[in-house]
């Protein structure tokens, strides 16, 4: 049985993020995700002779707000530098990054977690190229085969490295989200890890409670997802464990999650820095940081997450699971004040949008942008709801016909004929066929239990088909009650 209360896990992070520029770091083809292999390539990403590498100002600017984001200290002068190693997706045999003089370092970012706020520290930010995309699959004949898509060859990356400052699985989940939200927040990355824009590598080691000398470490990559971030880094610590508790050791290495099988496999024995061989670009003049341009980044810094969801707090009084709910993308934020400010009634918005918008979205694998409903098209339904032209219940029908149509709200509305009914004898019909139908029920509240007069509401609600007002329903119920009482 494995021990994990004995043991300490130290866990490092070493998240990749895709910039989201128009072109490449060092050339001129389309950067953008989901064209037919090897089709947006040329001779600089391809790493043909002569070929010399141009560099994306755009994409340092981006790198640069991520760093101010986290605190860092941004360098005046960084330097581009070739890392060795041999892969079939490197076609140059290199990558360019940076090694000896990055871009930002010594920052950090806090996070909450359940009971507690965490500071993780970050060594450094640098900026490299990608490199293309190696395919395993099952060839026609039977066999395996790798196939090789270069689209991804030459697309800016940053890589964010923390310190080794995470104890748990849940800590890193935690800090990837934070992180996550940061970057999208700024408009650099998408934060797809689905698609790769967003990888993340974990460096875990374990040792003895109260110990202070760190483990041997492995290296996991392969994780396409927070959960599958969370689930390997947990594998690997009781994997560790096994092995230190079955007298063996350790080995240093790089591990290939496995999302179907819950478990790595060794992909490699781990490289240190002197086996890449880096070395100065000499294509690459070294990048000067004029003190101008940064406070001009500097200035164009959006409200980052952690400001939004303080703001949002004071300036709404929701409730922090909406909040977080709320400002969990800029995309999502952005809607709900729209909404908010054009309806008038922060807590309306916030409840649609957690409630109705999202669904819709995750229903439909949609984003808030792509949704038929627009923000000026949800402001009026609730209009519409506060004027009592329609009831609750029946817009959020009102809104599933929106989403799936584009019509808008009054058009479905007067189409269908669901104006809220308000005539008193009409209610009253209602009223007095759901007394008739339900005699228990009635014994029960005139025999003074008052819990069931809300099943009643429910059912004269039911055969108005939704449309009748639930304040005249409730004010004609008690009546009709009442006189039952009396005879």
């Amino acid at each position: 049985m494995i021990n994990f209360d004995k043991y300490e896990a130290v866990i490092g992070l070493e998240v990749h993020a895709q910039l989201s520029t128009e072109t490449k770091f060092f050339c001129g083809c389309s950067a953008s995700y989901g064209h037919e292999p090897n089709t947006k390539v040329d001779p600089v990403c391809l790493g043909l002779p002569g070929a010399l590498p141009a560099l994306n100002q755009k994409a340092v600017e981006y790198a640069i707000k991520v760093g101010l984001a986290l605190q860092c200290k941004i360098a005046k002068r960084a330097v581009f530098a070739r890392k060795n190693y041999f892969y079939p997706d490197l076609p140059k045999g290199y990558q360019i990054s940076q090694f000896n003089e990055p871009l930002c370092e010594h920052g950090y970012l806090e996070v909450d977690l359940q009971d507690y706020r965490k500071k993780v520290h970050i060594e450094r930010i640098h900026l490299e190229e990608d490199a293309g995309k190696s395919i395993h699959s099952q060839s026609s004949a039977g066999g395996e085969e790798t196939l090789i898509d270069l689209n991804r060859c030459g697309i800016p990356l940053i890589e964010i490295v923390s310190e080794p400052d995470f104890r748990t699985p849940e800590e890193a989940g935690v800090y990837l989200t934070a992180l996550r939200e940061i970057v999208q927040y700024l408009g650099v990355c998408n934060g797809n890890m689905e698609e790769g824009n967003l990888r993340c590598d974990a460096n875990v080691s374990i040792r003895l409670k109260g110990e202070t000398r760190l483990g041997v470490k492995t290296e996991l990559k392969n994780m396409n997802s927070i959960r599958g971030v969370k689930q390997a880094i947990h594998f690997e610590i009781g994997r560790q464990i096994k092995i230190l508790q079955e007298g063996g050791s350790v080995l240093q290495q790089t591990l290939l999650w496995n999302a179907d099988k819950k478990a790595a496999k060794p992909m490699r024995a781990k490289e240190k820095s002197a086996d890449y061989r880096y070395l100065p670009d000499p294509d690459l003049v070294p990048v000067q940081i004029d003190e101008s341009w940064l406070n001009e980044i500097a200035m164009q810094m959006p409200e980052l997450p952690e400001a939004k969801r303080t703001r949002f707090t004071l300036e709404y009084q929701l409730p922090q699971d909406h909040i977080s709910v709320l400002t969990s993308s800029p995309e999502l934020a952005d809607y709900f004040e729209m909404v908010a400010m054009g309806c008038g009634d922060a807590k309306a918005a916030a409840n649609w949008m957690v409630g109705e918008v999202l669904r819709q979205v995750k229903e439909n694998n949609q984003t808030v942008e792509n949704c038929k409903v627009t923000p000026d098209g949800l402001i009026k339904l609730i209009k519409l709801v506060r004027e009592r032209t329609v009831s609750l219940t029946l817009a959020k029908q009102v809104f599933s016909s929106m989403a799936e149509t584009g019509q808008s709200a009054s058009e479905i509305i007067k189409k269908n004929s669901l104006f809220q009914i308000f005539d008193s004898d009409e209610v009253r019909g209602h009223v007095l066929d759901t007394l008739a139908n339900n005699p228990s029920e009635v014994k029960k509240i005139l025999a003074g239990n008052q819990q069931v007069l809300g099943y009643l509401v429910g059912q004269v609600m039911r055969s108005a088909e939704g449309k009748a007002d639930p304040k005249v329903v409730a004010e004609i119920l008690t009546k009709e009650l009442a006189n039952l009482g009396k005879g």
